[in-house]
């Protein structure tokens, strides 16, 4: 169990991808996330740490998780459709398989393990899939136009209508937004315990989930990261992530003693075993 330590910012891991990229006069591969994913959490008060595809951590997710108070599921390159048992539409874009084994065994011990999960856009998906759900590969031969997908490196911009009283309503303080959207596909049947809470006006496209039962487990499919002055899913994960940092009071087992070099010994307060 991760011992929490009172009034140390949560730490969030936020997943990244290997991509090639170019800084001061390097053009090579790296670990490669947005900065507004990390500014927003360090704004609402916690600590980012970027978490790349690695395969060896998706055959032990656990391991990682103890690390870790909150889970954000970035955007990027499609999902390979094999890992919810369908074929790849013309314009699906595969990425990187070990990000995709990667976050899927990720969010998936982090949802059994109960700590806060915020998929965005890609990563809305990742959940959904990670729980047994499926995805419309390509949604203009569903909508019959691309208004969810402008263009390339550009926002389109349309509304979302959500369920009264859902989590994801009640963060935002509003059953209808305005969302920054860049996204070619969605979630179509919906994953073991996942509800569908937000859908995009006028086509009903499901933009939002969440998984009852768990603290804060949900996913949007779009931009949140993008919205300013903050973005309220954003704060709130960072919020519910704090929650876990902080150690039981009243507690009544004795101090842990540390052996010091030269004999001596430091007494620290006992690790949090509490299940958190």
């Amino acid at each position: 169990m991760t011992r929490h330590v009172a009034g140390r910012r949560p730490i969030i891991g936020i997943t990244g991808a290997f991509e090639r990229a170019r800084w001061s006069v390097w053009d090579a591969e790296a670990a490669v996330v947005g900065r507004t994913y990390i500014d927003q959490v360090r704004d609402a008060g916690g600590a980012a740490l970027v978490l790349p595809p690695d395969d060896e951590a998706a055959l032990s997710p656990h391991y990682l998780l103890e690390h870790l108070d909150g889970l954000v599921l970035t955007g990027g390159l499609d999902l390979d459709p094999a890992s919810y048992g369908a074929r790849p539409h013309p314009q699906t874009v595969c990425g990187d398989g070990e990000r995709d084994r990667f976050e899927l065994a990720l969010c998936h011990a982090a949802v059994e393990a109960d700590i806060p999960v915020l998929g965005i856009c890609r990563g809305a998906q990742v959940l959904n899939v990670a729980l047994g759900g499926t995805l419309i590969q390509h949604l203009p031969d569903v909508v019959g136009d691309d208004h969810h997908l402008p263009s390339l490196g550009t926002y389109g911009r349309h509304d979302v209508e959500l369920t009264p009283g859902s989590l994801v309503a009640r963060t935002i303080g509003s059953e209808r937004v305005v969302v920054h959207s860049h996204h070619h596909q969605a979630v179509d049947e919906l994953g073991e315990g996942v509800v569908a809470v937000g859908r995009s006006l006028p086509d009903g496209i499901v933009e939002a989930i969440e998984v009852p039962g768990r603290s804060f487990v949900c996913g949007v499919q779009w931009h949140t990261e993008e919205e300013r002055p903050f973005s309220p899913l954003l704060r709130e994960l960072v919020e519910r992530a704090r929650a876990r940092t902080v150690a039981p009071r009243g507690g009544t087992e004795p101090p842990v003693v540390l052996p010091l070099a030269g004999g001596d010994a430091l007494a620290t307060p006992a690790a949090d075993n509490s299940g958190s």
